[in-house]
């Protein structure tokens, strides 16, 4: 009987590639879905790869067609889904083999299965994988959490099927339990700050230049040419010269103005207020997508606040290099309070995070994958001063040439009405990092007024009370 080393149960579009990915590397891949006569088209659809691939109708198939110490990956809608493969595979494994979950797991969800296996003798690593249905047939950014004996077990399948960035794979052991998954969470919330602020300058040039499309898209090519280059700037000109083919307009232009989410950009919100963190670019991207939701209400405030509308006077007139830079220094910002949340985690739970090398498996394969990622390594790897990406002498250079161009932005969109949350909390969150002083001694006054909470004078003493005090 034919053995794999490895196997694989889900096949929906990234399991499937996933699997195929890893037999055209060369290695036999046992293969099982929920809906068996999935299986079988899956296989007989794979042309010469078919001779790699296992068809296996049942959990117990699949195990057998395994070769010991047994590797099986999980790529199963995240949550009770997952859990419910785990149950199935539990009673079938034997101390030693290994259960790898590829899906976009809740970090919590995978500290917890890591936890309990380890006590069964079982192994269980936590694989964020990113790069979409491309990335996984071809090459993905992939983020391993778990004990490094057991990453050990499957480097050399994981390195084979991982994008490679100057001949180096995309693809590290991040930390134990969690950390791999907690690291593709934010990486996803840095691709929600990102796509936002795309869409905050396609609306700044659509609604407030009246450009179309077309035009629009030949900025982001060109910008995709310097310092803006990424997998997401590019794919954004296709997307603005695409045409509908049953009416022959602009198909963003079709499309209804809804965007989804599947949770890992709350995730990362969530995490970065429970470390204690400002993720407030991430945050003003996920808010977004929230509020276009209320596609029926935001219709209705057309007219019901049609008297808070902006005359427009003194907006000021941008540039096409004042989008440039402005998307530039609110791209930053987004990495940076991402890296500081990797920080605070890796503090948090014992995860020795090493930025550097986070950076360097983003390079390639990632939706997030971009030119700056280069210095951001190099960065990272020379010490980030204060803890702070915006901070490194490169950047902080970076930031005070495009500053300027990004409070224009903010100014413009503001004095024309047309919302720009992610510049916004960009740029807030620049001018709160470079306030020796802010405004909290107010905040901390009012809470001891009515909460007795106590401050901390600026020339000693902490629990102080003010004269207000009773």
């Amino acid at each position: 009987m034919k053995t794999a080393r490895i196997g694989l149960i889900g096949l929906g579009v990234m399991g499937a590639n996933l699997a195929l990915n890893i037999a055209e590397k060369g290695f036999a891949v046992a293969v099982y879905n929920r809906t068996t006569e999935r299986i079988g088209e899956f296989v007989s659809s794979a042309g010469d790869l078919a001779e790699n691939l296992i068809a296996a109708e049942s959990p117990q198939a699949l195990v057998a067609a395994l070769q010991p110490p047994r590797a099986v990956i999980v790529m199963v809608k995240a949550g009770a889904p997952v859990d419910a493969v785990i149950a199935r595979l539990r009673p079938l494994l034997e101390p030693g083999d290994m259960i790898i979950d590829a899906g976009n797991a809740n970090f919590h969800d995978t500290r917890r299965r890591e936890a309990e296996l380890r006590k069964a003798g079982l192994a269980f690593l936590g694989m964020g994988v990113s790069g979409g249905e491309e990335g996984a047939r071809h090459g993905p950014s992939i983020m391993v959490g778990g004990q490094a004996e057991s990453y050990e077990a499957i480097r050399d399948i994981v390195e084979a099927i991982a994008a490679k960035y100057e001949g180096r794979p995309c693809a590290a052991l991040l930390g134990p339990d969690g950390a791999g998954h907690f690291v593709k969470t934010v990486h996803n919330g840095i691709e929600y700050a990102d796509m936002q602020l795309i869409a905050e300058v396609y609306g700044l040039l659509r609604d407030g230049d009246r450009r179309a499309p077309e035009r629009i898209a030949g900025l982001f090519a060109r910008w995709n040419e310097g310092p803006l280059q990424s997998y997401l700037v590019e794919i954004t000109a296709e997307v603005l010269r695409a045409t509908d083919p049953l009416t022959g307009r602009p198909m963003v232009e079709m499309i209804v103005d809804r965007a989804g989410q599947k949770g890992t950009g709350r995730w990362t919100v969530i995490e970065a207020l429970s470390l204690g963190q400002s993720a407030s670019t991430i945050e003003a991207a996920v808010g977004a997508r929230s509020w276009s939701a209320a596609r029926e209400a935001r219709a209705a405030g057309a007219a019901i606040l049609a008297g808070a509308a902006p005359s427009g006077e003194g907006a000021p007139a941008l540039s096409d290099d004042d989008l440039e830079q402005a998307l530039l220094a609110a791209r930053v910002v987004a990495y940076s309070q991402g890296f500081s949340l990797l920080q605070a985690a890796s503090e948090e739970y014992g995860w020795n995070l090493d930025l550097a090398t986070i950076a360097e498996i983003w390079r390639a394969g990632c939706i997030i994958r971009s030119g700056l990622l280069n210095d951001m390594a190099a960065a990272a790897r020379q010490g980030l001063p204060h803890g702070l990406l915006i901070f490194a002498p490169d950047f902080a250079r970076m930031l005070a040439a495009a500053a300027p161009a990004l409070r224009r932005t903010v100014a413009r969109g503001a004095l024309a009405g047309l919302p720009v949350p992610a510049f916004s909390a960009a740029l807030a969150w620049l001018d709160t990092m470079r306030q020796p002083r802010g405004t909290t001694d107010l905040i901390q006054a009012l809470r001891d007024f009515f909460g007795a909470h106590g401050f901390e004078r600026i020339d000693g003493g902490t629990g102080q009370h003010g004269p207000w005090a009773k």
